[in-house]
């Protein structure tokens, strides 16, 4: 019969060499490991990131990286197991391994009184929706930022973010997901591990294959907007940006700032999940499409469940958020 159980220790050598294959992002096999262990020191992922497996006495059959997250649904406070890189051994595929491990995940979950799962699917929505979840609409958007004829820095106090702004971010966060349906609570701790991981990434990779750069306006001393952007070669990714002023213009001015930089480069391509009232002045929607990854819910309680579906406009979750 088989087990689920923590794999955060004795088995998790063996569940990361099966899975370097297809969620290495280009890190060599010793910084693989190292990635996910530093992600563990960060306060936030000690009590809330865990690896679980299903095993058969000794044998790893398939596993799964646990998330306990705190969101908001339909105005009420709600607990989420979040589930990513679901994975089969590959010795073992076919035979139901991932469906009995994810049962597993939901039905203690539920005895957890966790009110929703959360995942989001890099192989379309079928599998997951014969597990009973449904998937919700997500945008992603290219983007171009307007720029000076002169292409100058505009007259925005631009510097690097730090750990002291992260409570000014979560207090923007707070103010910007409110008017939505659903949403993460982007605390400070959780801001911290989705800079920390990407940070992570980027300094573990090969020199000058990607880089994170944080920015905040600042007014007395106060980080009033900021930017986080994952930059590989000419491509950029916004994982998460904020702005007191919800017109979102000093995060444009950010962007501009970022960009006046370098005069003479090629200009970035632009890749961000933007909640649906966030437009900055200086941004040019040049397109969208759907994502690659699929985000679904399942509700495990009535509390859980929407009271009504979700559409894009309903929800606010940045691309540094994904699992």
């Amino acid at each position: 019969m088989a087990d689920l159980v923590d794999a955060n220790r004795a088995l998790l050598p063996e569940i990361l060499s099966a899975t370097y294959e297809i969620w290495n992002e280009g890190l060599d096999r010793t910084a693989y490991p190292r990635y996910y262990a530093a992600q563990l020191a960060t306060p936030w992922a000690r009590g809330h990131l865990t690896r679980t497996a299903l095993v058969e006495g000794a044998r790893v059959l398939a596993s799964a990286k646990e998330y306990r997250l705190d969101a908001v649904l339909d105005g009420q406070t709600i607990r989420v197991l979040g589930i990513g890189a679901v994975f089969t051994q590959p010795a073992d595929r076919g035979r139901g391994h991932a469906r009995e491990l994810l049962d597993g995940l939901l039905e203690r979950a539920s005895l957890e009184r966790l009110d929703l799962a959360l995942l989001f699917s890099e192989i379309g929505a079928d599998y997951y929706a014969r597990l009973g979840f449904a998937p919700l609409e997500t945008h992603e958007l290219q983007l171009r930022v307007r720029e000076d004829d002169r292409r100058g820095a505009p007259a925005t106090l631009v510097r690097a973010g730090e750990d002291r702004d992260l409570a000014d971010i979560a207090a923007m966060n707070a103010v910007r997901a409110a008017p939505f349906r659903f949403h993460l609570t982007r605390d400070r701790d959780w801001i911290h591990y989705s800079i920390s991981k990407r940070r992570l990434l980027a300094g573990l990779g090969p020199p000058g294959l990607r880089e994170v750069q944080f920015f905040v306006a600042e007014e007395g001393a106060s980080a009033v907007a900021y930017v986080v952007v994952l930059a590989r070669g000419n491509e950029w990714v916004i994982e998460q940006a904020g702005d007191r002023d919800p017109a979102g213009a000093r995060v444009g001015a950010i962007l501009q700032a970022m960009i006046a930089r370098e005069p003479a480069e090629q200009r970035p391509a632009i890749k961000a999940w933007l909640p649906a009232d966030f437009r900055p002045p200086q941004i040019e929607i040049v397109s969208q499409s759907k994502p690659r990854d699929v985000m679904m819910i399942k509700p495990l309680t009535a509390k859980g469940t929407p009271q009504s579906p979700l559409s894009a406009h309903d929800i606010l979750y940045w691309h540094g958020d994904l699992f």
